[in-house]
């Protein structure tokens, strides 16, 4: 998907930047199409996979920064041109951008060689507009469309403890996902925050549940059992997706009785997962967060890690 957000990053920072996509491949592929990478002097973010063929991409999209921008479309064989074992074939498409593009109804529309615009490309983006139905990435006649990245999930991450912080490393960069983070205070956070994440500091941390939407996600990560406890109880008045809490099984027992006897129902309660995590990744805080990115990504309910010691 086009990102615009992170092109304007991107640009902010560097000025002129290149975008080069996986526009379409013919067999095996290391990513799919519209898989993408903005690459800059010096620099580089996103990625389209292959080794041998992000490299020689890169160097290409700085020749063309170098030489003042441009676009150009070009067809790849990965056994023949870079030697790679994938045997297909990938058309990448590369654009120096200096200035984010205008999208028209939600979708990314441009030629690749001059041609006017096809009446398939028309019929794609009339059922954008009437229908809201976003086309797949594809190359259509000399046109490449994609839709254009619009974040699906709120993810309010509470704590910007060790692990809050490794979890955030590991989702942030990841599409489809928009991050609020949530501490008590603006130097518990780290120097630079990733782009696409909100950092919210907040001396009485637990009022801003009120502030989440109610179809939210919500991880509770934070340095403190009664802040843990008073975020539980508020997003159980409040509503909530999904959430999951860090901890032991001990801890949450203990949480199952305070919540009860704050006049939560056990059902209710038993919609919040404690503890989080893959207890076969081990405690360290990468393989917490690992464990529990592999949760939020599968959409399926967060696996327990017994007795984690915290």
């Amino acid at each position: 998907m086009f990102d615009p957000g992170g092109l304007a990053s991107a640009l902010a920072t560097h000025g002129h930047v290149a975008r080069v996509v996986i526009a379409a491949h013919d067999g095996s592929s290391p990513r799919e199409t519209g898989a993408a990478m903005l690459v800059w002097e010096g620099g580089q973010s996103g990625t389209i996979g292959g080794g041998a063929l992000e490299w020689e991409a890169a160097a290409d999209a700085r020749a063309m920064l170098a030489a003042g921008g441009g676009s150009r479309v070009r067809r790849v064989p990965l056994g023949p041109a870079l030697g790679q074992c994938c045997g297909g074939a990938v058309t990448l498409l590369t654009e120096v951008y200096a200035a984010v593009p205008v999208a028209e109804a939600g979708v990314m529309a441009r030629s690749t060689d001059g041609r006017a615009m096809p009446l398939a490309v028309k019929r794609l983006l009339d059922r954008a507009r009437a229908q809201g139905v976003m086309p797949e990435p594809q190359l259509v006649q000399g046109w490449f469309i994609e839709p254009v990245a619009a974040p699906a999930r709120d993810l309010w991450i509470w704590g910007a403890g060790h692990v809050g912080r490794a979890l955030v490393g590991v989702l942030a960069p990841l599409p489809g996902l928009r991050i609020t983070w949530v501490d008590v205070a603006a130097d518990r956070f780290p120097g630079t925050i990733p782009d696409g994440v909100t950092a919210l500091p907040a001396v009485d941390a637990a009022r801003l549940v009120a502030h989440a939407p109610r179809d939210a996600e919500h991880l509770v990560l934070t340095y403190s059992h009664a802040l843990d406890l008073d975020l539980c109880h508020r997003l159980l008045g409040h509503g909530f997706a999904r959430a999951g809490v860090i901890g032991s099984a001990t801890k949450w027992a203990r949480f199952r009785s305070r919540l009860a006897a704050l006049g939560h129902a056990p059902a209710a309660i038993a919609r919040i997962d404690c503890p989080i995590g893959d207890p076969t990744l081990g405690k360290h805080p990468q393989a917490i967060a690992i464990g529990v990115a592999q949760a939020v990504l599968s959409h399926t309910v967060l696996p327990l890690m017994k007795e984690t010691a915290l």
